[in-house]
């Protein structure tokens, strides 16, 4: 499908070579069971600029799709500074209405929230009916992946211990802000570069905030997430 967008033709999709990714020693740097990150900075995300010309990013290697295959992400070179991001490019014409509507959410969230350990989006905007959101490259992937190609018989506790702490200080962030997440997994658990844990998967977010008044439960989910039912909680499962 990707391949009839004329916006994306101009940008070619190259595989690179392992000694090409920055994340090329990963096992060599994680598989050590020793392994002790210290916790991030307590200060805000940096906010990077990216420009919002299609021609500016070279893709290099897709790394995983998303909303029933609407959305897939690239490792991608923004060629005015050379440095790495991560592209998600989504087509609009092929959306639900609540897709568009988790979207939006995910968007306007990016915005609102301002923690070292919360996904941040640098740069959206639309080419066509395509929608690109541009973030920061997390160089070790999810906790998900790590743990299926690493780490098959588990994580040290050490390690263990250092991913929850970052994404913990993001869920309390959000919830000290009126909102839960409603989808914590592995998967929306990332790591940059540098060990630092970013919890992803804002649009997925719902407001205990109605009315000016504050919910003290909540029985809800978006419905087109079926994947998430075997992260529910058990009040939600009971419905």
């Amino acid at each position: 499908v990707l391949k009839d967008c004329s916006c994306i033709l101009r940008t070619p999709v190259e595989s690179i070579g392992p000694e090409e990714l920055s994340q090329s020693s990963i096992h060599e740097y994680l598989a050590d069971s020793d392994l002790d990150w210290l916790p991030p900075s307590t200060g805000r995300n940096e906010i990077v600029f990216c420009s919002s010309n299609v021609s500016h990013y070279e893709l290099q290697l897709e790394i995983g799709r998303r909303l029933n295959n609407s959305t897939s992400v690239y490792l991608a070179r923004h060629t005015p500074t050379g440095m790495q991001v991560a592209v998600r490019i989504t087509d609009l014409e092929n959306c639900s209405e609540e897709h568009l509507k988790a979207l939006q959410n995910e968007v306007v969230l990016s915005h609102f929230f301002q923690h070292p350990n919360v996904m941040t989006l640098w740069t959206v905007f639309t080419a066509g009916s395509w929608l690109w959101v541009i973030s920061p490259f997390m160089a070790y992937g999810s906790a998900r992946h790590l743990l299926n190609t690493y780490f098959p018989e588990g994580m040290s506790e050490a390690l263990i211990g250092n991913i929850l702490f970052g994404a913990i200080r993001g869920l309390n962030y959000m919830h000290q802000n009126g909102y839960i997440h409603r989808n914590i997994k592995a998967s929306h658990i990332l790591i940059s570069g540098d060990g630092l844990v970013s919890l992803s998967g804002l649009n997925n977010l719902y407001s205990l905030v109605n009315n000016g008044q504050k919910s003290k439960v909540v029985y809800d989910f978006p419905h087109f997430s079926t994947s998430v039912l075997p992260w529910l909680s058990p009040e939600l499962l009971r419905q």
